[in-house]
């Protein structure tokens, strides 16, 4: 069974900073990419940062010079980093990865429960 647990999010006012963290934990080969969605009320679930094992990394252009994703390797953790907030981004963020439960396996994918993120004007 893999479990991600997440961790932090909170309210903070617009500027302000807030980091989530999530670590993925169970049996499984190689954590392929991990990343982190949000999805705010009405509208859909949509892509922030996600980062390779490699470290290379890709943001959405709204959160662009504003977020920092990293991950530990060798703890299976991901941080996203969120500064500079703005009340646009408000949304439950959810903690995503792809990986191989053994080495013969194809990639899947798993999802966090989400952890809120409030920023107020």
């Amino acid at each position: 069974q893999v479990q991600l647990v997440e961790s932090g999010g909170g309210l903070v006012q617009a500027g302000g900073s807030l980091s989530v963290s999530c670590a993925a934990s169970g049996l499984f080969f190689t954590i392929s990419n991990m990343g982190w969605y949000r999805q705010a009320p009405g509208k859909q679930r949509e892509l922030v940062a996600e980062i390779a094992s490699d470290g290379s990394t890709n943001y959405a252009d709204s959160v662009k010079g504003r977020f920092t994703i990293s991950r530990d390797n060798a703890k299976n953790t991901v941080r996203l980093q969120m500064n500079s907030l703005k009340p646009e981004d408000t949304a439950v963020y959810y903690c995503h990865v792809y990986l191989r439960r053994t080495i013969l396996s194809d990639r899947s994918e798993y999802w966090g429960q989400g952890t809120q993120v409030t920023v107020s004007s």
